[in-house]
């Protein structure tokens, strides 16, 4: 809903009353000198000043009207501007901010110029704006019309955070452009948080794009087991090399923050089978994006990889604009989650690629800044089993796609729906450590095929039920990424 402010303001607009008093003066002189009908210019006399009173009364009073009626429309659009300031310039929007709230023809008012402007590294943006109100009874006068001015500002205050985005990647991301408006939203977030033009080194993001893995980035194969199939030898991959995805820690290492030092991980390393026909030595490997359920290679289902807290908004942009939905694998957004908990926990500070590498992530109990992690999805978590080898449908020495857990059976259970439910199990379990450590959640479920599970488990995860977002439309995720911007940023009128 629209916001409207109506702030009084005490106005005298000398300038009309000073203006008209001269005429009647000049008109009661001229009545003066006419020494014929000499009953009728005294009553004449007697008349028009109290005439041109009321009428100073009424113009004075419809001057007031309209310029009350401006302040409030320039205060809603500098609260509205300063909400979503992108650094761009936001000239057309205010001004349909304030036409929103400054009605055509207001009173006969016709509403002027509405100027914006920004100071002190966007954190301070001023509305200025005009309207011209019509008189009724000085016209009749010479004096037809009176203009009013309005100005608001607004300062702004943009909290320290560190915020890791958890994204969803998976192939259903494809569907109706869902993945274009995932990336709109994540740059207008982005756009609030660090306009552009801005130099703000207190603003820390991160991102984590998760399909059935999670892709730490292939500079990072000394995270891997020294005995890994990376170090040891790369035949396996033929003419494909290792991308940066990697398995899910086992004996509940998923859900823990323990580094590579302590844990190290294992690569991600889908295997050639009968649901993903690459045959070494001489098979044929197509990991293109494009490529989709048809792909095939050993880094089949692989996304993006992880982009580190930054400071630095065009390299958070820059990872934003590679994401893509990646078939294949299923959806393990506890695995997202985990990954968006390792880069906001301290432990992990001085293993990311940040610079300096002791600044990134503070502690947990540090007063100066805020632990932020949204996390996303369009689905539910699954392991998937693709249709167009047999047997499927979770039975048969395949049981699943392949994913960061191996395959449905190698995981360990007897059926697709009692792997989701542990998955979920393991996702709650690491959103309560993440929020008992001090870390405020955000969560979204977006699109229409998210069910009554997924909403209650996101819900849940929350860190209260306003952190919940249920968005069926993109225009309703753009509005929840906005509305996670608004909420962190303060602002108030200061003039």
């Amino acid at each position: 809903m629209d916001q409207q402010i109506f702030r009084p303001v005490k106005i005298k607009p000398n300038h009309v009353q000073n203006s008209i008093g001269s005429t009647l003066r000049a008109r009661i002189r001229a009545f003066g000198r006419n020494q014929t009908g000499a009953a009728l210019v005294i009553l004449a006399a007697s008349m028009v000043p109290a005439i041109g009173a009321t009428g100073l009364a009424v113009d004075g009073f419809v001057a007031y009207l309209v310029d009350d009626r401006l302040q409030g429309a320039v205060d809603a659009a500098a609260l509205s501007t300063g909400a979503v300031v992108n650094g761009s310039g936001q000239d057309f929007e205010a001004r349909q901010m304030v036409e929103i709230n400054f009605p055509k023809g207001y009173l006969g008012a016709t509403l002027g110029s509405v100027d914006v402007s920004y100071a002190n590294n966007f954190t301070r943006i001023s509305i200025d704006a005009t309207a011209t109100a019509p008189t009724y009874f000085a016209k009749i006068l010479g004096t037809e019309s009176v203009q009013v001015r309005a100005r608001a500002v607004v300062e702004r205050t943009i909290p320290a955070v560190e915020m890791a985005l958890v994204m969803d990647n998976t192939g259903s991301m494809r569907s109706n452009d869902k993945i274009g408006a995932m990336k709109q939203a994540a740059r207008d977030l982005i756009d609030i948080l660090k306009p552009e033009g801005s130099i703000n080194d207190d603003v820390w993001i991160g991102l984590v794009p998760y399909t059935a893995t999670v892709n730490i980035g292939p500079q990072h194969a000394d995270w891997l087991h020294p005995n890994d199939r990376v170090h040891v030898s790369r035949i396996d991959f033929l003419t494909s090399e290792w991308k940066g995805c990697v398995e899910a820690r086992k004996l509940g290492g998923d859900e823990t923050d323990l580094t590579p030092a302590e844990a190290p991980f294992t690569a991600f390393y889908y295997g050639p089978d009968v649901d993903n026909a690459w045959w070494p030595p001489t098979g044929t490997i197509d990991e293109r994006n494009g490529a989709q359920n048809n792909g095939r290679g050993p880094n089949l289902g692989c996304g993006p990889p992880i982009t580190f807290l930054t400071a630095d908004r065009d390299e958070i942009l820059f990872g934003i604009d590679e994401m893509l939905p990646w078939h294949r694998g299923g959806t393990l957004g506890n695995l997202g989650l985990s990954w968006g908990w390792r880069m906001l926990s301290p432990r992990w500070r001085g293993v990311w690629d940040n610079d300096p590498a002791s600044l990134q992530p503070v502690d947990y109990d540090d007063p100066a800044i805020d632990k932020v992690a949204v996390v996303m999805t369009d689905g539910q978590n699954q392991l998937y089993d693709w249709p167009n080898h047999q047997p499927n449908n979770g039975i048969g020495p395949l049981g699943s796609d392949f994913s960061a857990y191996g395959r449905l059976q190698t995981f360990g259970f007897p059926s697709l729906d009692a792997a989701r439910r542990e998955v979920d199990a393991r996702f709650a379990r690491t959103c309560q450590t993440m929020k008992t450590n001090g870390i405020q959640i955000y969560t979204m479920t977006f699109g229409t095929t998210p069910d009554r599970d997924t909403q209650a488990l996101y819900r849940q995860c929350a860190s209260n039920a306003d952190n919940y977002f249920h968005a069926p439309s993109n225009e309703d995720l753009i509005e929840a990424f906005q509305t996670i911007g608004r909420r962190l940023v303060t602002q108030r009128i200061v003039e």
